[in-house]
């Protein structure tokens, strides 16, 4: 029993130094950008290195960020759909070069030819030629599409494959949540459940807790986004997050998604049972800038190679970094968008990653 005691007081002191060794830094950023709620990680395949939540959930208010406290993920959602999708195509329910009119023929008579033969692999890779659609469009209106969730998003899209506007400029990748919003359906339909549900299924294999839309909405004990003026965005159900689920409408702790961030190294070190080690380097770095769910680069100090990825919903900032060849990531939280926060995140995940050796 001593000897047990004298083991939990040794982890104790051990994970309160190195868990909290660049909290001083951290927090500095976090008060000169302006930055309610500051949270990061940096994680191996198997250990949390490093993991701290600074600040207040909502300017001007007394309540302090909890290491437990929920953010909205935004596009890091991509990263999760993905994944989902690679699970999906692994089980044979569809294929990556899957049509999406051949999972929805109904809808083809009535779209724009441009988008005749786009496929799941189109999608999840950003190379579908589309527009761009986000939380900012005032088309269309909450009242233009009726049902339940699934069907409104299925509504959504039958609507966005009718317009006429399309990129006539040649890109290597073509950023757009649309492309994640097909994907998602494809991925419904091809499962026979829900975006939702399919999410749950994965958390509750991963054991996280995933969510969707403001965290504030269900608990107002929970972080408050903020705008670029500081400005909290308040409680309330916006139609478009529905309509962009697989696209940026997750929401998760910090020590959730740090499980998720840590199976990805995992599997990119070949020490996953549901992938191989070469699918997850398909999905991180198999093709140009932009792969399945997974930018891509050189970091230009270090001359090592990461895949990440960034999230930017309007009132949060989300960012995750993964260098599988020194087995680190790094991930960084915080409930305001704007330049300012950016460029403090930025220097911070420099600071972390010079720290531990990325």
């Amino acid at each position: 029993m001593q000897k047990n005691l004298v083991f939990l007081f040794f982890f104790s002191f051990l994970w309160t130094f190195y868990g909290q060794k660049n909290s001083a830094f951290a927090d500095s950023i976090r008060i000169k950008h302006n930055i309610p709620e500051l949270s990061y990680a940096v994680v191996s395949s198997d250990s949390i290195l490093e993991i701290q939540a600074l600040g207040y959930q909502r300017i001007n208010a007394a309540a302090k960020a909890d290491i437990d406290d929920k953010f909205r993920l935004g596009s890091l959602t991509k990263t999760v759909t993905s994944y989902i999708a690679a699970i999906l195509v692994k089980q044979g329910k569809l294929k990556w070069d899957t049509n999406f009119f051949d999972l929805y023929p109904e809808l083809k008579a009535q779209s724009n030819p441009r988008y005749y033969d786009f496929t799941l692999r189109d999608f999840i890779t950003f190379r579908a030629n589309i527009p761009t659609w986000s939380y900012g469009n005032t088309t269309l209106a909450e009242k233009e599409i009726k049902g339940n969730d699934q069907q409104q998003r299925y509504e959504f899209i039958a609507w966005f494959f009718k317009q006429n506007k399309v990129l006539s400029e040649k890109q290597d990748v073509y950023y757009s949540n649309m492309s994640y919003v097909a994907a998602g359906l494809m991925l419904e339909k091809a499962a026979g459940k829900s975006y939702e549900k399919l999410v749950k299924e994965l958390g509750d294999e991963l054991s996280i807790n995933f969510g969707f839309g403001q965290p504030n909405l269900l608990n107002q004990n929970q972080p408050w986004g903020h705008d670029e003026n500081l400005i909290p965005e308040k409680p309330a159900l916006n139609y478009k997050l529905n309509w962009l689920s697989s696209a940026g409408n997750i929401n998760s702790s910090l020590p959730d998604y740090c499980k998720f961030t840590q199976m990805q190294l995992q599997g990119l070190l070949g020490k996953s049972k549901v992938l191989s080690k070469e699918e997850f380097n398909l999905m991180h770095h198999g093709l140009f800038e932009f792969s399945y769910g997974w930018y891509s680069e050189t970091n230009k100090n270090s001359d090592l190679q990461y895949s990440f990825h960034y999230g930017n919903p309007g009132t949060f900032l989300t960012k995750v970094y993964i260098c599988k060849a020194v087995n680190k990531a790094f991930i960084i939280f915080c409930n305001v968008q704007s330049e300012e926060a950016d460029k403090g995140l930025m220097l911070l995940l420099e600071k972390l990653q010079k720290q531990y050796g990325g």
